[in-house]
């Protein structure tokens, strides 16, 4: 049905005005297609790294469904520097971004910058780490805490419910980090015959997770179980421990990343909780777009994960 331009406009003002969010729109940003009230606006997606492959398939997900809904995507990578992905979102603002998704380096450190968005009335999606105040219109993650459990309850079986464990940490300030990190705890005590002796950060890092878990395993000779809060920390105890990775040590990571799965079908890595990150991106991106048209969106929208060991590997790959 055909409108004329005077009706557009006055259409699109009150789904503005609906919103409360978007009076700092539309300055000057191009799209690749699209119509309606996200026609000739721009989405922001703050990612904390493009180093880590978790992030690139958010990032994939998530230019994916821009193209397919016709809206222009302007991809920032921080870098895992907090000061720098600051200084983005304020960027952001300033360069006609219509909504903002934000992959914070850390939790509490990116609350000022998304208030001064909250200021500047651009919505704020967040998308698998949470953001420590401010207002955010949805939050969009897997569930960590309930991730975190599920990796308990496989690193308990493959260590046969006893013995001493080891835990790799995220970067610290991070919802995932203390998420998992909570959901592991509270996974592990059920089991009283095993004993957490160390937990140290390795800031999600392959290359750091090979040497904190180097050290840790020289102080902790005695431990038989590994519980890394994402793959690339795994991989990294896995090559720390050779020849013991899945035979007298057992590693459990988190993520599902290709090279995760890979390890899990070769039994070095024993077990990953499986998150979707290019649905997780993609699920920013549809949410972000609902607020352009004045849509409801949920304030939390949970993404399911799975354990993945040698039985399920083959559906997962």
């Amino acid at each position: 049905m055909k409108i004329s331009a005077r009706k557009a406009v006055a259409f699109a003002a009150t789904a503005v005005f609906a919103l409360g969010s978007l009076a700092a729109c539309n300055r000057g940003a191009s799209t690749t297609g699209g119509a309606g009230a996200e026609a000739g606006k721009s989405i922001t997606i703050a990612l904390s790294t493009q180093t880590n492959p978790f992030f690139v398939s958010v990032r994939n997900g998530a230019q994916k469904k821009a193209d397919e809904l016709g809206v222009k995507l302007n991809v920032q990578d921080a870098s895992d520097d907090a000061a720098k992905q600051t200084d983005q979102l304020n960027n952001a603002a300033t360069a006609g971004s219509s909504v903002v998704i934000v992959n914070p380096v850390d939790s509490d450190a990116v609350v000022p910058a998304v208030s001064a968005l909250n200021k500047a009335k651009i919505p704020v999606v967040a998308v698998d780490r949470a953001v420590n105040g401010g207002t955010v219109a949805s939050f969009i993650a897997s569930d960590n805490v309930l991730g975190g459990k599920l990796a308990a309850t496989a690193l308990a079986k493959a260590v046969g419910e006893k013995g001493e464990v080891i835990v790799l940490q995220g970067t610290a300030g991070t919802s995932a980090s203390r998420e998992r990190g909570q959901g592991f705890k509270e996974g592990i005590a059920q089991y009283p015959n095993i004993k957490v002796v160390a937990s140290q950060t390795a800031n999600f890092d392959r290359t750091k997770g090979l040497d904190v878990a180097t050290n840790l395993l020289q102080a902790h000779p005695n431990a038989v179980g590994i519980f890394a809060e994402n793959d690339e920390m795994a991989l990294g105890a896995v090559k720390a421990l050779g020849a013991r990775a899945g035979k007298s040590v057992f590693v459990v990571g988190f993520d599902g990343s290709a090279d995760g799965l890979k390890a899990v079908q070769e039994g070095t890595l024993t077990a990953t909780v499986a998150q979707q990150p290019e649905l997780l991106g993609a699920t920013a991106v549809e949410t972000a777009v609902k607020i352009l048209k004045g849509e409801k969106v949920q304030a939390a929208a949970p993404v399911e994960v799975v354990v993945v060991d040698k039985t399920n590997v083959a559906e997962h790959k």
